[in-house]
C-alpha cells in the first residue's frame, strides 16, 4: 500500500489567501458597478468619443468636394448703331394740281327745277234758301199731329240741281214723329227752290243738308 502526503508551506498559503481575497473583492466591485449603473456610464464615456470620431471620419471621407462655380459669360460691350440720315425727295404736286384744275373747262350748273304748278283751289259755295229765285214755303201741319200736339225738328238732305230744284230728299234725323217727317219731305221735293250751289262761280249740282221745324203756335 502506497501513501502520499504533502507538507504545507505557510508562505505559499498566505499568498494564495491574499489572491483569493483580491479576486473576491474584484468580483464584488464589478457586480456593484453593474448594479449601480456606473458601468454603463463608463462604457458611454469610453466608447462615445470613439464612435463620434469614426462617424465624423466616415462623413468626411464620403463628402465629395463642391463643384466649381459656373463661369458667367460677360455680355459684349454695347456699341451704339451708326446714325443714318435718309433724305426723302419732296414731290412738288402743286403745279400739276393747278394745271389740271385750270385745264378743265367749268361745267355749267344744271338749271333749277321748274316749280311745281300750284294746284287750283276750287271755291265751292253751297246752295242757299236766301237770295234771288229762292222759295221755301212752310209745309202743311198735319191735322192729326196738330190735334195730338206733335212738334219737332227734322233734318233733311236734298240733291239740288243747277236750276235750284230738288230731285231727291232724305231724312237724316227724324223729328220723332213720322207724319211730320213725311210732310217735310213732300213739301221740299214739290215746292222748294234753292239758289244753286256754285264752283268757281258756276252753278253745279250738289247735296245740301238743312232742317225743317214744326212748331205749334196756338
Amino acid at each position: 500500500m502506497a501513501y502520499s502526503y504533502s507538507i504545507d508551506d505557510p508562505a505559499k498559503n498566505q499568498k494564495r489567501t491574499v489572491a483569493l481575497v483580491l479576486v473576491a473583492v474584484i468580483h464584488v466591485v464589478f457586480f456593484y458597478v453593474l448594479a449601480s449603473g456606473l458601468g454603463a456610464k463608463v462604457v458611454e464615456t469610453v466608447i462615445g468619443p470613439v464612435e463620434t470620431k469614426i462617424i465624423e471620419e466616415i462623413q468626411k471621407k464620403d463628402e465629395a468636394p463642391p463643384p466649381p462655380p459656373p463661369q458667367i459669360e460677360q455680355p459684349p460691350p454695347y456699341v451704339p448703331p451708326p446714325e443714318v440720315s435718309v433724305e426723302v425727295p419732296v414731290e412738288t404736286t402743286t403745279s400739276t394740281a393747278i394745271s389740271n384744275v385750270t385745264s378743265q373747262r367749268p361745267v355749267a350748273a344744271p338749271p333749277p327745277a321748274a316749280p311745281k304748278p300750284v294746284e287750283h283751289q276750287v271755291v265751292r259755295t253751297p246752295p242757299s234758301t236766301q237770295g234771288r229765285g229762292a222759295a221755301t214755303p212752310l209745309p202743311d201741319y198735319p191735322p192729326s199731329s196738330r190735334r195730338a200736339g206733335e212738334a219737332g225738328t227734322v233734318t233733311l238732305t236734298a240733291f239740288v240741281k243747277e236750276d235750284g230744284r230738288c230731285t231727291e230728299v232724305k231724312v237724316v234725323k227724324s223729328s220723332g214723329f213720322e207724319k211730320l217727317d213725311e210732310a217735310a219731305v213732300k213739301e221740299v221735293q214739290r215746292n222748294w227752290r234753292f239758289v244753286p250751289g256754285k264752283e268757281d262761280g258756276k252753278p253745279v249740282a250738289m247735296w245740301h243738308t238743312f232742317i225743317v221745324t214744326f212748331k205749334l203756335t196756338d
